[in-house]
């Protein structure tokens, strides 16, 4: 699925049109920066050309899109001329030959331009493209790049988008005192996977293992040599490569994460000498030709495994994915993420994704939809995942029957061993769970593919990053579901259940509703979502005083025309 463009005209997924619109209002309401939180593989340069769009046609603003990697600048140019080639985009990136600072919308390489930014002159808005890489705090390129084009442009404004948005030592990127202050949309991976917009993620347990308990840390991280010397022996590459071969008889295109240049090569050389199948490997010191040809053979078919270092993480772009294999380990959340977001993307044919982990990481960080952010020093604590001791799978540690083999475990904290080498990719079947509540919104909601269904109050809890959990509120429905929705508003407010749910929004934005700090959820197998079974409220506020104290609502995209400018 993806969006559709005719005429130029931006036909936006309906999470796609909630992230604009809730930048918009954003931007209206406050006076900082708003980061929009969206998984790998939805669509960002969708919303990004929505932006670009509305800046310099309807604000007659000027846009730069920032961008740290060529793959990340080509393919942004690109989009944006196929989705609305009738704005002018330039491109600046000493990479790429090209130095284009006069045109409304500049695609720009951080590294090109963050001494240049009188180069390109005053800037209404600022767009960046992987924003977790803009540091809390020092110098750096996109602080140094932000702060000159300011001085250009008082009014300017960022605006970021991440999948990711947290750094592994300082923790969220958005803080009052950072560039970018508040999440103002969080699209979640498990909805948009349940919702057909993503690959499904699963995973097998691998033959080959490697104790990482022995690796030391150095600024937040595994150092990387000890990581190399450690996955570099010829009887784990040898096992690794013999099973990625295996596993992916019937798959088209593997992306392999190795731990070093040494190692990459290795791998290489394992699947040319030892099976007879070719295997490229990229790096940073790669020249630019035969990287381009091997990423241009592997996106096309025509190479179906290609191994890297530390370059095909954030920005590229493959549909064709359907096998990831880790061999490297990580104590990076956000490296983890990008490693496995590679094979989110949706293919015809591909129904799923293979994710092979052979250092440990799912166990680390937990499932990727809902990934544990650690504070700075904090122990890792309890294992996210547990193995089945029976078919020997590493599952979510919410199971309490193993969804392979049917085990029943004994045990609500099972062992498992300390160098497992697969876990489940995706959280699962967790049958109770407590969470407490980060941030509620309130949104109307249409069923999709449903032009007749009855609109809903969606209900959106925040309870991690990258994760929420929602729940359907019926008001314009009849019989029980109708009844539910009474019986869920009386529960949290002196006001008159709404008859509408465009009154229920109006009034649950104003302040009408008890605030909720924690909820229960349940899950059963075979279950796409996790249920909400239980609420705990704090006070509920008094009656508001008339319908004039109530703000407007959230102007919607069909009411655009009266928007004043927002930056």
């Amino acid at each position: 699925m993806t969006c559709k463009s005719s005429n130029n005209i931006i036909t936006l997924r309906p999470y796609q049109r909630e992230a604009v619109d809730s930048v918009y209002a954003h931007l209206r309401s406050r006076d900082d920066n708003p980061c929009v939180v969206i998984p790998t593989g939805a669509g960002k340069t969708y919303l990004i050309a929505e932006i670009c769009r509305d800046a310099v046609q309807r604000w007659g603003g000027r846009v730069v899109v920032l961008a740290h990697v060529r793959e990340l600048l080509e393919q942004s140019a690109d989009k944006l001329r196929a989705v609305a080639g009738d704005l002018p985009v330039g491109i600046c990136s000493a990479g790429l030959g090209r130095r284009d600072t006069s045109c409304a919308i500049t695609v720009a390489g951080i590294q090109s331009v963050y001494q240049r930014a009188h180069d390109l002159g005053p800037l209404d808005l600022v767009i960046v493209d992987e924003a977790h890489l803009i540091p809390p705090d020092g110098e750096g390129m996109y602080r140094r790049f932000l702060s000159d084009a300011h001085k250009l442009c008082d009014h300017q404004r960022v605006v970021g988008l991440t999948a990711t948005p947290f750094r592994m030592k300082s923790g969220s990127i958005c803080a009052p005192e950072h560039i970018l202050n508040h999440i103002c949309c969080e699209v979640g991976v498990r909805e948009l996977i349940a919702q057909g917009y993503l690959s499904p993620l699963r995973s097998r347990a691998g033959k080959a293992t490697a104790d990482t308990s022995g690796l030391h840390v150095r600024a937040g991280e595994f150092i990387p040599g000890e990581v190399e010397d450690l996955m570099d022996t010829g009887s784990l590459v040898d096992a690794a490569c013999a099973e990625i071969i295996e596993q992916t008889i019937n798959r088209k295109a593997t992306l392999i994460f190795a731990a070093g240049v040494r190692h990459g090569m290795r791998i290489a050389r394992t699947f040319q000498e030892r099976h007879g199948i070719e295997c490229g490997f990229v790096y940073g010191d790669t020249p630019a030709q035969e990287r381009d040809t091997l990423i241009s053979r592997f996106k096309s078919g025509d190479l179906k495994y290609l191994a890297n270092v530390n370059v095909l993480t954030t920005g590229f772009d493959s549909q064709r994915i359907d096998c990831v294999a880790m061999l490297r380990p990580t104590l990076s959340p956000g490296l983890y993420y990008q490693m496995v977001g590679r094979g989110f993307r949706l293919a015809p044919g591909k129904t799923d994704c293979l994710v092979l982990d052979y250092g440990c990481n799912v166990l680390r960080h937990g499932p990727v939809d809902a990934i544990r952010i650690q504070a700075p020093g904090q122990s890792e604590g309890e294992a996210h995942a547990k193995q089945c001791p029976q078919c020997r799978a590493l599952i979510a540690t919410g199971y309490a029957t193993c969804p392979e083999c049917g085990h029943v475990f004994s045990s609500p904290k099972p062992q498992h061993e300390s160098h497992a080498s697969m876990a489940d990719i995706l959280s699962g079947d967790i049958t109770i769970e407590d969470h407490d509540i980060i941030e509620v919104s309130y949104n109307i909601h249409y069923k999709r593919g449903d032009p007749l269904a009855k609109p809903t109050m969606r209900v959106e809890y925040r309870v991690a990053y990258n994760q929420y959990i929602s729940e359907w509120v019926c008001f314009e429905h009849q019989g029980y579901a109708r009844i539910k929705a009474e019986k869920w508003w009386r529960a949290r407010s002196s006001e008159p259940v709404p008859d509408t749910v465009e009154e229920a929004v109006e009034m649950a934005c104003a302040g009408a509703l008890a605030p909720t700090i924690a909820i229960t959820t349940e899950r059963r197998a075979g279950e796409q979502y996790d249920r909400i079974v239980a609420h705990r409220l704090t006070f509920k506020p008094p009656r508001l005083e008339s319908e004039e104290g109530l703000p407007e609502y959230s102007q919607t995209s069909s009411d655009t025309d009266e928007w004043e400018v927002p930056f």
